[in-house]
């Protein structure tokens, strides 16, 4: 079972490992994307702990929001058993808009707050645990998009707000405007993609003691490859397999990411029960200093500054 945290000092708590929803209904096989399959899969994913599920309006071209709704129909109080985060911002052509026809960010308060109340209306939930600004959009002001995120606060449709894929400055100008503080900031961070930690995100996040969400922790598969550019990853986790009671190099990449003091919680994308599984495990997984130094190494081919 994975552990709990509280994501900020007055946010709410969090499992440890967090289950992605982007790639649900990218399955050949469409009988696991109805919404029994789903409702399974996410129970699975409770009983081991991973109880807070990652979504956004964007996923499955906007129809992930509402197979997570389909599925939550099946059992109205498996609700309460989870936490539910997703997020908006992005808008693209698509079947239910074909004018547009460049993919642009709004963040303008209205259009935060139709696509919250959306986003309610299509998982048949009466509020949203953590609700993100996906991408920072150049032309709203922190004003204006704090003024969407404080409503919707305010009337309760959400718990908490947050921010996804922000840099240091914006994190710092947006929350400055909050009535309520942000609680965390969603980026990529894996051992091919450590940008967190020489960037400012992992310790602007440890200074305003919120815990950071990590997306692609294996580096949207990469990792996994079998590559002349993983190959001293893959050795390494060889090396380092028996230590760590026969843990996989993804076991390893999770833990890598989870034993930096801002604490991530990484979000595993996978359709496959067995490395949800898998990945379970790797929140038991204690990683020894000279280890992480060691992955970090192997990642970039190189020895310490």
């Amino acid at each position: 079972m994975t552990t709990r945290h509280r994501i900020a000092p007055t946010g709410p708590e969090f499992s440890r490992l967090i289950y992605g929803t982007w790639r649900i209904l990218d399955e050949a096989d469409k009988a696991n994307c109805t919404p029994q399959a789903l409702l399974g899969r996410f129970k699975a994913c409770a009983d081991l702990g991973i109880t807070t599920l990652d979504t956004a309006e964007i996923y499955g071209t906007y129809h992930v929001e509402e197979a997570i709704g389909g599925a939550l129909k099946l059992d109205p109080a498996f609700r309460d058993k989870i936490e539910i985060v997703t997020k908006s911002g992005i808008y693209i052509p698509c079947e239910f808009h074909p004018e547009r026809k460049t993919a642009f960010y709004n963040a303008e308060a209205a259009r935060i707050v139709k696509s919250a109340e959306k986003s309610l209306r299509l998982m048949g939930i009466d509020h949203i645990d953590l609700l993100l600004v996906h991408r920072p959009d150049w032309l709203t002001s922190a004003d204006e998009t704090a003024a969407g995120l404080n409503k919707l606060l305010k009337d309760g449709k959400i718990r908490s707000a947050g921010v996804s894929n922000y840099n240091v400055h914006q994190f710092e100008l947006l929350n400055s405007r909050m009535d309520q503080p942000l609680v965390t900031n969603q980026v990529e961070f894996s051992l091919l993609h450590m940008d967190p930690i020489y960037d400012g995100t992992a310790d602007q996040c440890q200074r305003h003691r919120i815990l950071p969400m990590a997306w692609s922790p294996l580096a949207k598969g990469a990792l996994m490859a079998d590559t002349a550019a993983t190959a001293p990853l893959r050795a390494k986790a060889a090396e380092l397999a028996a230590k760590y009671d026969g843990a996989t190099l993804d076991q390893l990449a999770y833990a890598w990411i989870m034993a930096h003091p801002s604490t991530p919680l990484p979000i595993i994308g996978t359709n496959k029960l067995e490395r949800i599984q898998a990945a379970a495990k790797a929140a038991t997984i204690k990683l020894e200093r000279e280890d992480w130094y060691a992955l970090w190494v192997a990642a970039k081919g190189h020895g310490i500054p």
